[in-house]
């Protein structure tokens, strides 16, 4: 009987390759996406040897228009049927808005905005046909916090994203298809290397940070149990709790004292 496939994006490093890991030890096969292969083909072997999986690598650069379409045609090329969609990719875009041509934040919505919504669109009706389905957009706590000075898009992208995955839920209800937003607070990964926030994030206490491994293991439980939003973390549910709990001009003032310990304007 084949195994179920899940088609991760931004699946080299991170979060990323952590929920393909544990998909992996569920006894899922892998799509892998990211612009870089290499990682990817290690991760692949890494898995075939620990679990017997399967891992589909496809390079690519969500960035481009049309790359979905691309991805697509090429699973499809390879004859996999998707089961679940991670949609995972992205990163932070440092300074202040004006600081970036267009250019630049054009890319930033077209990837992690514009992509995770099309590829959602286009795999989850077969999803909805087959009985089955699991869908993990990779949001933030950032979403369910002020916007910041510095990486502008970045809370709104992800506040988009929760409310994309709570209406998608709400709509895939009874269908046997499951949509989650996964909300974490700061992870161990290399997201503020290349964001250029390591130096400033390396200062909060470990408190605030959870491994990878442990986000993905819980972030993938969570959409099992069809958590239309979840927030990894006590330290984390605090925080967003705190967030609504707050008038709203205390907490975009406590964002604006404090938006340089985290965001490179």
């Amino acid at each position: 009987m084949a195994k179920s496939v899940c088609l991760i994006t931004g699946a080299s490093a991170g979060i990323g390759a952590a929920i393909a890991r544990e998909y992996a030890a569920r006894g899922w096969d892998l799509a892998l996406c990211a612009r870089r292969e290499e990682p990817m083909i290690a991760l692949a072997t890494e898995l075939k040897k620990e679990f017997g999986t399967t891992s589909h690598i496809f390079p690519i650069d969500l960035f481009e228009k049309g790359a979905t379409d691309q991805l697509l045609e090429r699973i499809e090329a390879k004859n996999l049927h998707i089961d679940g969609l991670v949609n995972n990719a992205g990163y932070g875009h440092p300074g202040g808005y004006l600081a970036s041509e267009w250019e630049d934040h054009a890319n930033f919505i077209q990837l992690m905005l514009t992509a995770p919504c099309e590829l959602a669109r286009k795999l989850v009706p077969a999803m909805v046909d087959k009985g089955f389905g699991r869908v993990i957009n990779v949001a933030s706590l950032a979403g369910h916090l002020p916007g910041s000075k510095g990486h502008t898009l970045y809370a709104a992208v992800k506040s988009f994203l929760i409310k994309f995955s709570e209406s998608l839920n709400m709509e895939m209800n009874g269908t046997g298809v499951h949509v989650s937003a996964l909300c974490p607070g700061f992870v161990f990964t290399e997201f503020h290397d290349v964001n250029g926030t390591r130096e400033a994030v390396n200062k909060m206490p470990a408190f605030m940070f959870m491994e990878a491994d442990e986000c993905a293991e819980l972030a993938v439980e969570a959409c099992e149990r069809n958590r239309a939003v979840f927030i990894p973390g006590g330290v984390n549910k605090f925080l967003a709790l705190l967030n609504r709990a707050l008038p709203s001009r205390v907490a975009q003032n406590l964002m604006a004292s404090n938006s340089h310990r985290v965001r490179k304007g």
